[in-house]
């Protein structure tokens, strides 16, 4: 009889120190994606530290986007519901891939339509593509069939960042913001 009690305590002592199981892909301590310096839409200088103490959801996209932005931007919003109060523990941000187009007065018009609290980010070309490429984001602008227009091929993924600011998670385009969610309740409990 004690060594079934044993074996049952074992058991579930192990089953207690089991690692948080993501639906994202987790990228804890990879040598990217450490920080930004964008402005947001309302022209106050961003960094990461900024949101210290919440889970922050980073996209890049571009306004112009037929199709992955705005249905990325339409989970996170979804994702911030399910979360109820949590979601005030949670930040979305939006980064431009199209500084040219994506003026920070679009951006304050385009980004808080899906959800008020999410922010746009914005930085001139340079900056841009130093920040796109800290995070490893491919894009590449494509000419449009109308002289001077084009549209952007962008990597779809979105970085998430426990309240400590360290990059834990990428989150695949087109995940259901019901697992979203799970996961930033598992960052926001510490795991």
């Amino acid at each position: 009889m004690k060594r079934l009690l044993a074996l049952l305590l074992g058991l579930l002592l192990a089953a207690c120190s089991e690692p948080a199981r993501f639906n994202a892909t987790e990228v804890t301590g990879v040598p990217w994606g450490k920080d930004f310096a964008l402005t947001d839409h309302h022209g106050k200088p961003r960094r990461l530290a900024d949101f210290q103490g919440k889970a922050v959801v980073l996209f890049f996209g571009y306004t112009q986007c037929p199709d992955v932005c705005p249905t990325t931007l339409t989970a996170m919003r979804d994702t911030l519901k399910l979360l109820g109060t949590d979601a005030a523990r949670v930040q979305v941000l939006f980064v431009t891939l199209d500084p040219a187009r994506d003026t920070p007065q679009l951006l304050a018009d385009y980004v808080p339509w899906f959800e008020p609290t999410m922010l746009g980010l914005w930085a001139d070309e340079n900056t841009t593509a130093a920040t796109a490429s800290e995070f490893k984001v491919f894009y590449v602008k494509r000419p449009g069939a109308q002289t001077g227009s084009y549209s952007i091929d962008h990597s779809a993924a979105s970085y998430v960042f426990d309240p400590q600011g360290r990059l834990r998670l990428t989150v695949r385009h087109g995940e259901a913001p019901e697992r979203i969610a799970a996961d930033l309740r598992l960052l926001l409990a510490g795991k």
